[in-house]
């Protein structure tokens, strides 16, 4: 019973192992983002960790070869994991007041702080597979086979630890509660296994451990996660940490680390600062184009509905299919924005997935997805252009809403040249005081001069919504050359990493820290 039940600590690690680097993602996500930077930094430092914890684990089960350390070295693993989430608490909201005034040292140092928290956990519970082998072995006809064994079953724990937290857990009860979770159950395995070989009483003593950690628990798992002026609400969903502010009367949507609006809502208010109006305009690149000609419009990347909001003022009831890929985000839009229209239908789907089973055609398909470093592959190429396009009426348009820095227009560039494979037209322009522009793509060839024409005509006709007529006005105002000469995406080849990770170091190493609409 004794080398089955350490076998079942092995698994055990292995779950925990996962389940912490997942949690770790969370923890960090809220305010540094979940950027692939972000992700491969913990990724890269948790295996550094583990690899000590292998090298360590190995000379510690020759020395002290016996099940009682492995047991306590678990209980010392799954104590400092609890630690870790209580203890970064604090630095984490701090790093968070710094993140909304880009104060980059203070960032830098909170990143960096976070992350060597994780080397007691990680690194004791890197110990657990080469101790395990030392402990099972009984002679060396058998070794590779217990050594195979046993980081099998340490892997499969890693396989349902990976899961565990983002589909479970986190949305339940939070990363601090999920830490706490994988904490609490691993030092109950450590706790039994200890008794299993020294007894009841002598294991005893360890229960000092979650004793302590569930008062720290009391003491510091107080608050919210942020404390962000105006915040009225926040939670955890599956895909993102979610702040709801509330400002002069204006409600807005942050996501993780909070550097972008995705929704803006007052009950009076239809126009707001940002790019949501400026899709209005894309059907008016066709000639002579009215109002009444928008039929139907899909926007991906819903999030609390601003776009949807205000198209429904200016178009009437058109059927709008909202792709959202967190059903969190439509509860919210539902509950804090509004996000009541009968036309509107809230799909909580993958915008490409969902477009490419979806039998409906649009006049405008809206791509509101992009927010670096946060652009999502499978939306860039040509591919999914050519999907898009597929959908759209004869008098289609596609307008995405592109995040560029001050002088690197490189991923406005590459979108122009895919697009230009499938669309017969491409037009940019710059929303005025942010670091946003739309590229509209159309169907048949369009230009400016057409755009101008309809906005004449239509100022002078007295039921033109105001709102478009402002949207459409300032794309007028602030349009582009149309840029030549970007990389063409496809599915086979998209490295759309490269550019936006590039454009937000030379962001940040410029030392120009205006906040990024």
């Amino acid at each position: 019973m004794s080398k089955r039940y350490l076998t079942f600590a092995v698994f055990s690690s292995g779950l925990a192992t996962l389940g912490i680097e997942l949690s770790a993602s969370r923890l960090l996500g809220a305010v540094f983002g979940t950027s692939n930077l972000v992700w491969a930094s913990i990724i890269a430092l948790i295996l550094i960790y583990l690899t000590a914890g292998y090298f360590i684990g190995g000379r510690w089960a020759d020395r002290s070869p016996y099940p009682e350390t492995f047991y306590r070295i678990l209980l010392w693993a799954s104590f400092s994991a609890g630690i870790v989430p209580l203890v970064a608490r604090p630095v984490l909201r701090t790093a968070a007041d710094a993140f909304d005034q880009l104060l980059i040292g203070i960032l830098a140092g909170a990143f960096v702080s976070v992350l060597v928290l994780f080397v007691v956990p990680i690194i004791l519970l890197g110990t657990a597979s080469p101790f395990a082998i030392r402990l099972s072995i009984e002679d060396t006809e058998h070794a590779g086979q217990v050594s195979g064994r046993i980081y099998a079953i340490s892997t499969l724990g890693s396989f349902i630890g990976t899961f565990l937290p983002e589909l479970v857990f986190i949305p339940w009860v939070g990363t601090t509660g999920t830490f706490l979770i994988f904490s609490g159950y691993l030092m109950l395995v450590a706790l039994i296994g200890l008794a299993q070989v020294q007894g009841w009483r002598r294991a005893a003593r360890w229960l000092w451990m979650p004793i302590v950690l569930a008062l720290l628990a009391a003491l510091w798992w107080q608050g919210g996660i942020k404390s962000t002026t105006g915040q009225i609400y926040e939670t955890e969903s599956q895909y993102n940490y979610i702040q709801v502010l509330e400002i002069d009367g204006v409600r807005y949507l942050r996501l993780n680390e909070g550097q972008g609006v995705h929704s803006a809502y007052a009950p009076e208010q239809l126009a707001f600062a940002g790019p949501w109006m400026q899709f209005l305009t894309g059907p008016f690149f066709n000639p002579d184009h009215d109002p009444d000609d928008v039929q139907s419009m899909a926007i991906i990347g819903l999030a609390a509905g601003t776009s949807a909001r205000q198209a429904t003022a200016v178009f009437g009831d058109l059927p709008i299919d909202g792709y959202e890929l967190d059903p969190r985000l439509i509860e919210i839009g539902r509950d804090y924005f509004d996000m009541t229209q009968p036309n509107l239908n809230a799909i909580a789907l993958d915008g490409r997935w969902g477009l490419a089973h979806s039998e409906q055609t649009y006049s405008l398909i809206e791509i509101d997805a992009y927010r670096p470093p946060y652009i999502p592959w499978h939306l860039t190429t040509v591919e999914f252009f050519s999907e898009a396009r597929a959908h759209l009426t004869s008098d289609g348009v596609l307008a995405i809403n592109v995040g560029r820095a001050p002088e690197d227009r490189r991923l406005i560039d590459t979108l122009v040249a895919t697009l230009q494979e499938v669309f017969a037209s491409v037009h940019v322009m710059d929303v005025p005081n942010t670091f946003n522009s739309l590229v509209y793509a159309t169907v048949q060839p369009t230009s400016f001069a057409d755009l101008q024409a309809n906005f004449d005509r239509l100022l002078a006709e007295p039921d033109t919504h105001p709102l478009l007529l402002a949207s459409m006005q300032i794309t007028l105002g602030n349009q582009q050359p149309t840029p030549s000469g970007g990389q063409v995406l496809t599915d086979e080849r998209a490295p759309i990493e490269w550019i936006v990770n590039s454009m937000v170091l030379r962001f940040v190493l410029g030392g120009d820290y205006e906040e990024l609409q």
